[in-house]
């Protein structure tokens, strides 16, 4: 597996799965039991310290210092990543504002609620700018709004060039921002590559639903007979406009020659599109048969 600089990497797959291990492998904090993984060059059995001051690591469970305010927090850490006096004072006030939490800095931690915690840790994770942020399960817990800031915040920081590579098992969320996704499963790399060529490597079905005025019963004959049409489905029947969602393997000309059978046969079409395969169901389809970990594997 491999992740370019500047990328928002997503690296989904059951529990138990190893991609806490993975994480914590990459953060040195876990000792390989084989082979080795580089950061930025740097080796995480070898040079530990160098990675280290490359990467800025958040972990799926918060740890508060309930006698400290926002601003003590942060201090603290940046006294860990020994930053001068200087560097404090300019970077701390610049996080808070970049995590929305200026006007918390006088706050005790323990009085945040659960999406102020969450900022303040990637705050954390910030503090001595690092290249690269490895985050786990970044949004575990929020509500729907905590999570739209929290992927807003993810989307600012790519655009200032930091490299993330986060693990979470809202799938929308993993869709919506990154430009790569990996899936593992028992131990094993699946795949990893861009969501739409992961979606024409691991579904080798289009996804297709039409709606019609009128010709539901032909419509069905013509579908049914169509080779490589399968899983047919009524979605609305029982009074027009109808529609119908099938999957069909094949290449675009075979879509064409399916639309034009249809308009030949006389049936109202008002609607004719291909649907896109989200990312639950390319998971589910790669995590639930074990057998695809040897078929579908593609380079990074």
């Amino acid at each position: 597996m491999q992740v370019q600089p500047g990328e928002i990497y997503g690296f989904i797959g059951p529990n138990g799965a190893g991609k806490t291990s993975t994480i914590r492998i990459l953060c040195t904090l876990l000792a390989p039991t084989a082979g080795d993984a580089f950061v930025g060059g740097y080796s995480v059995t070898h040079q530990r310290r160098e990675v280290r001051a490359l990467i800025g690591y958040m972990p799926d469970f918060f740890g508060i210092y309930p006698d400290l305010t926002v601003y003590e927090y942060l201090a603290f850490f940046a006294g860990c990543y020994e930053l001068s006096a200087k560097d404090k004072e300019a970077s701390i006030p610049a996080l808070l504002e970049l995590v929305d939490l200026a006007s918390y800095s006088d706050l005790a931690v323990e009085k945040l609620s659960r999406g102020m915690k969450q900022r303040l840790s990637l705050a954390r994770t910030l503090i001595h700018n690092p290249q690269v942020l490895i985050l786990d399960e970044p949004a575990s817990g929020l509500d729907p709004r905590a999570r739209v800031e929290i992927r807003e915040l993810l989307r600012e920081l790519a655009s200032m060039g930091k490299t993330i590579f986060f693990t979470s098992h809202i799938l929308s969320d993993v869709s919506e921002i990154c430009t790569r996704i990996g899936i593992i499963d028992q131990g094993k790399l699946i795949a990893s590559d861009t969501p739409a060529k992961l979606s024409q490597l691991l579904i080798q079905t289009r996804k297709i639903r039409i709606g019609l005025l009128n010709g539901a019963d032909m419509a069905h004959q013509v579908l049914s007979n169509f080779p490589g049409v399968s899983s047919l489905t009524p979605i609305r029947d029982g009074a027009p406009p109808y529609e119908y969602e099938f999957e069909l393997a094949g290449e675009l000309e075979d879509v064409a020659a399916l639309h034009r059978q249809l308009v030949e046969a006389n049936v109202a079409l008002i609607s004719f599109r291909e649907m896109e395969n989200n990312l639950e169901e390319i998971y589910l389809r790669t995590t639930r048969n074990p057998a695809l970990s040897t078929d579908v594997e593609t380079p990074s």
